[in-house]
């Protein structure tokens, strides 16, 4: 009986794994295409900026906040980065990269510093906060290019969103793969990951305990920020051109992933490695509704019942504890 308890619990506490295969078996199943290497690149690059977005918002999510604004500055700093390079037509292709890439980083942390003052500073609440800066985001990307998209660029400039080192990974899930490694670092090997842990825990509790609760919020916010400038300058070089209407909906890939990985929306808990999963679980049924050519409208149906049903799971769990 203990037996079987054991393994009842270990499959529980891995549901997302199991499903993870149980998807991948099942597609495969109907459609062969799925397995084939190129396919499961595809995945991998497909997912590659969606991860980016939602690393920052594991940070965010286990401080006890949220940020639905990172689709906006993510098409923002793709804007900037491309505003950037076509400033610079006679700039070197390091150059040019080094300072769109810089300049869109700088504009990603202001914004994302901004949320976190409206957060610590003037008592907003996150979700607010931070559906306040969707919109002003979304509207300088628009109100900038006049709602025109950014193009003619350099083809240098499509090395980071399009290309490959050794003809073999794509830049792009390189990026994704050293991101979310030092990220999982931070989170789990440092004092400063132990302190967004704690805030999401209970806020009053790390205050007696001597941390600076607010630096810790303007901080996951910041790098939050970061991480969609980075992945919107990503998105801006896979496509080429610099789209002011770029990432939308992104937010909610974003989120999904992360309370399906199994991060509490209550704060506190959860860890890079599920987010992964959440995210290759997500990019697996997209890519296998498109192998079976089920309409792109089903897809978004399906995201949401996916954000439903994980968090009303993530609800369930907290009750019962």
């Amino acid at each position: 009986m203990d037996t079987k308890n054991q393994i009842v619990n270990r499959i529980k506490d891995n549901s997302l794994v199991v499903v993870f295969l149980g998807l991948c078996i099942v597609i495969s199943i109907m459609t062969p295409n799925f397995l084939l290497p190129q396919n499961l690149v595809n995945v991998m690059i497909q997912i590659a900026i969606n991860a980016l977005l939602a690393t920052g918002m594991t940070f965010v999510i286990i401080s006890g906040g949220i940020d639905v604004s990172v689709g906006s500055v993510a098409a923002l700093a793709g804007i900037v980065a491309t505003a950037i390079i076509k400033m610079m037509p006679e700039a070197s292709f390091i150059t040019s990269i080094f300072i769109s890439l810089v300049v869109s980083i700088v504009v990603g942390c202001i914004v994302g510093g901004i949320n976190g003052l409206a957060i610590t500073k003037f008592n907003i609440t996150p979700f607010i906060a931070t559906m306040g800066m969707l919109s002003i985001a979304r509207g300088f990307a628009f109100v900038y290019t006049q709602s025109k998209p950014i193009f003619d660029l350099p083809a240098s400039f499509g090395w980071i969103g399009q290309g490959y080192i050794a003809d073999i990974v794509p830049v792009i899930v390189l990026v994704m793969i050293i991101i979310m490694y030092l990220s999982h670092v931070v989170l789990d090997k440092t004092s400063f990951g132990r302190y967004i842990f704690a805030v999401g825990s209970s806020e009053d509790v790390a205050r007696l305990s001597g941390i600076n609760v607010n630096k810790v919020k303007m901080s996951v916010y910041m790098i939050s920020g970061v991480l969609s400038a980075l992945g919107g300058v990503c998105l801006a070089s896979r496509l080429a051109t610099g789209q002011p209407a770029a990432a939308s909906g992104y937010e909610l890939v974003a989120i999904a992933a992360v309370v399906m990985g199994g991060t509490s929306m209550n704060g506190g808990k959860g860890n890079i490695f599920n987010t992964v999963l959440g995210l290759l679980t997500i990019g697996v049924i997209n890519n296998g509704l498109s192998l079976m050519q089920v309409s792109s409208y089903w897809q978004t149906i399906t995201m949401g019942l996916i954000i439903l049903l994980a968090v009303g799971f993530d609800q369930i769990h907290a009750v019962k504890k």
